[in-house]
């Protein structure tokens, strides 16, 4: 398996930058004024003994939260008053830890305890505020509860609990131990925490998370670039580079059916059984390595290369229901648009999303007409204007004009010049000159 370290943004503070999604691994976003927060992610290799009491911590942070969980819903059952943190973490660790069921709760850091109800706690409250309309975007589930069969099992470790990086280079945790880490850098700053993971293959990493208020800001450059992204061509720019879909999951598709062919002939609860679900758990991740290795590179290249970045902002959800599904998540286009934005942010770039609903496709870059819809085995189509377009180059022309007009007057036309109307179209229609947030349409290739 590779050995790879992700390098994540948690947290930045920018004026032209908006809070993301999360990539894998990661906790969210925190907006810190003036400062930066990164996540580097290291694979670490326990021994037995390591493993064994990682296991336990694992087990006891789950139990800690199932209890917390449950505490809260018993309450709300009983019509009682919804119960507080600190009263919550009175009684399902300190007191409970008295008690004969819940002893074992000592043998394990007391912060690890702390920050599974931490978890607990966050959840709830972006349950409140997604009932109330507070947070936006998806309607976010009330919490449930953890189970011990979760392919990702993860334990968390702040300051508080003392850990540290050794001289020898490795990561000493309470009541775990020394833990060998394969360093492929040094972090730049002190971690604030660190969380210990192990994910669906046994793999197990150390995620620390770092402040740096350091700037690395790249030397100004005078290219802007819009991009088009699709299927065929992973990403089409508007200086007409195409970047070629990988497909790493279609690449990898042969030997995972064999994989769970294998995983299908095995009996039920069978140590056989247990080998076979490694084994397509690490084929699966070592094509979710690729890919997050193929595009950090490739969205560093863009950044590096260009002053601004413009892309669409595509409902990766709704064509995840087509019949295109497979391969749009095979793309990972929201991982990737992820990175750009943070990258920008971290390196003095500018990013901005170009609204779902603007035709790009439709609209032609030279003179800015929106045609008919067209069918996707259309790869090219000529223009009333006498203008002769890539439907996809054309498409990410019109992304770089939409996010230049969009950033510098908001709800500025978009139409790329003044130019002489026929005679037809004469007078003020409301497709004549439109805004990014006006004009239904999606460019799926």
């Amino acid at each position: 398996m590779p050995k790879l370290c992700h390098e994540n943004q948690v947290g930045v503070q920018s004026k032209n930058t908006v809070s993301t999604g999360a990539d894998t691994f990661d906790i969210g976003h925190k907006l810190t004024l003036g400062l930066l927060q990164l996540r580097y992610n290291f694979r670490v290799y326990p021994d037995a003994a390591q493993r064994t009491a990682l296991a336990q911590a694992f087990g006891c942070a789950r139990v800690v939260f199932n209890d917390g969980l449950r505490l809260r819903q018993q309450a709300r059952e009983a019509g009682e008053k919804y119960v507080s943190d600190a009263e919550l973490s009175k009684r399902v660790i300190t007191r409970a830890k008295t008690t004969s069921q819940r002893a074992w709760l000592g043998e394990v850091s007391s912060v690890v305890l702390q920050q599974a109800l931490a978890d607990l706690n966050v959840a709830y409250r972006n349950f409140f505020a997604s009932v109330t309309g507070k947070r936006k975007g998806r309607k976010v589930a009330p919490p449930r509860f953890r189970s011990r069969k979760d392919n990702r099992q993860s334990i968390r470790f702040t300051k508080n609990a003392r850990f540290k990086v050794l001289d020898n280079g490795r990561l000493r945790l309470p009541k775990i131990g020394d833990v060998p880490v394969r360093w492929s850098r040094s972090l730049p700053s002190e971690s604030s925490s660190v969380t210990v993971i192990r994910d669906a293959a046994g793999r197990y990493f150390a995620s620390f998370v770092v402040t740096t208020a350091e700037d690395e800001s790249l030397p100004p450059t005078d290219p802007e670039i819009g991009i088009d992204l699709g299927l065929t061509h992973f990403a089409v720019m508007s200086d007409a580079t195409k970047v070629t879909a990988p497909k790493f999951l279609r690449r990898a598709a042969r030997k995972l059916k064999r994989l769970q062919q294998d995983l299908s002939r095995k009996q039920r609860g069978s140590q056989n059984r247990k080998k076979a679900v490694v084994k397509v758990a690490r084929a699966h991740a070592r094509v979710a390595d690729t890919r997050r290795d193929w595009q950090h590179k490739l969205s560093t290249a863009i950044i590096r290369d260009n002053q601004a970045v413009y892309v669409e902002d595509l409902c990766v959800v709704g064509l995840g229901r087509t019949r295109l599904a497979k391969s749009v998540h095979d793309a990972g286009w929201a991982s990737f648009t992820s990175m750009l934005q943070y990258k920008a942010a971290r390196y003095g770039r500018t990013f901005a999303r170009v609204n779902r609903f603007f035709p790009s496709t439709r609209m032609c870059s030279a003179c800015g007409r929106i045609n008919e819809k067209m069918a996707l085995n259309v790869r090219e189509w000529d223009c009333p204007c006498g203008s002769h377009h890539d439907r996809d180059v054309n498409a990410a022309k019109n992304v770089r004009a939409a996010g230049q007009a969009d950033l510098n007057a908001r709800g500025a036309h978009v139409r790329p010049g003044l130019v002489p109307a026929a005679r037809r179209e004469a007078g003020t229609h409301p497709d004549a000159a439109c805004s990014t947030r006006s004009v239904e349409g999606i460019s799926v290739l």
